[in-house]
């Protein structure tokens, strides 16, 4: 099975308050960009990872990714004894507020579902090993449009957004989410936001984000500087809209059409080489499906 893993965005991040257990409840609307992971899963006796692509060289060293462990997981209940092969060509920047380790870890759950076709392991079931793997893990299970609550386990489903061209921008400069976590300064009191329903077109999206903030953008910001810099860059290129996603330091710009995008994306590459820089758009509902392999 071949499996896109889509980059994260966080459209918008409330820090409401820190739980007794540690954890931090949220509140985020969540979209998923057409760029992204690509995991293959293949039969096999035992699990395995090798991982390829532009950002290998990060992950070499883990004996644990979160591929495996989901993989693990997902065998322990439903009482099978076979395993798989994983082949990750990771193609987002690490630690960057995107998901890309989630997104991964929720691909690997729905290939090998495919792959299984396990009648036993139901939707719930299967949410429920992703919100035990990672905060991050049940929303990217999903990979569409959503609601976020609570540390992440509480997701729902919301209509497609509207078209709009993304730019995505990241300095070369990972975050720790603990890091950044250990910094930020709850809202101590309920954000009165509920799911909103379907935006008409990307005005009234940019209208609506605009009432909202992302509370990690503070502290990643002390962390790394130069998140304020790709913030002004993407303004400076026209974006109707700009945002941190996540922990950072991965930001994101929305313009009004795939040239101007194309256009900002490459003035800010030409500007700054050593930057990560993409211009896509909104990932499609259907575009993380597990497929098989070709």
């Amino acid at each position: 099975m071949r499996v896109f893993a889509p980059a994260k965005l966080n459209l918008f991040l409330h820090v409401v308050r820190k739980r007794a257990d540690g954890f931090h409840d949220l509140q985020s609307l969540v979209a998923f960009a057409d760029h992204g992971d690509v995991l293959t899963v293949s039969p096999a006796t035992d699990f395995s990872l090798s991982i390829d692509g532009p950002f290998a060289g990060t992950l070499s060293g883990e004996s644990d990714n979160l591929v495996l462990r989901a993989g693990r997981a997902l065998a322990a209940h439903f009482g099978h004894g076979c395993g798989a092969h994983f082949t990750l060509t990771k193609n987002l920047p690490i630690a960057s507020g995107i998901g890309g380790g989630s997104a991964d870890a929720a691909a690997a759950l729905r290939g090998l579902s495919a792959m299984w076709n396990d009648r036993a392991a139901s939707a719930d079931a299967v949410a429920a090993i992703a919100a035990r793997l990672g905060s991050d893990i049940p929303v990217c299970l999903l990979s569409r449009p959503a609601w976020m609550e609570g540390r992440g386990e509480c997701v729902t489903p919301l209509p497609p957004l509207p078209d709009a061209a993304l730019v995505l921008v990241n300095p070369g400069i990972s975050v720790a989410t603990a890091d950044v976590f250990r910094r930020v300064v709850p809202r101590d009191r309920e954000s009165g936001r509920t799911p909103p329903g379907a935006f008409a077109n990307l005005d009234a999206l940019v209208r609506y984000l605009a009432e909202t903030h992302n509370d990690l953008e503070a502290p990643a910001r002390m962390i790394a500087p130069a998140i304020g810099e790709v913030l002004d860059a993407l303004s400076r290129q026209g974006a109707a809209f700009v945002r941190m996603s996540g922990s950072g330091a991965t930001c994101l710009g929305l313009f009004d059409d795939k040239l101007s995008a194309e256009r900002a994306a490459s003035a800010i590459a030409a500007a700054r080489p050593a930057w990560w820089v993409r211009a896509g758009g909104f990932a499609s509902v259907e575009a993380a499906r597990a497929l098989p392999a070709a």
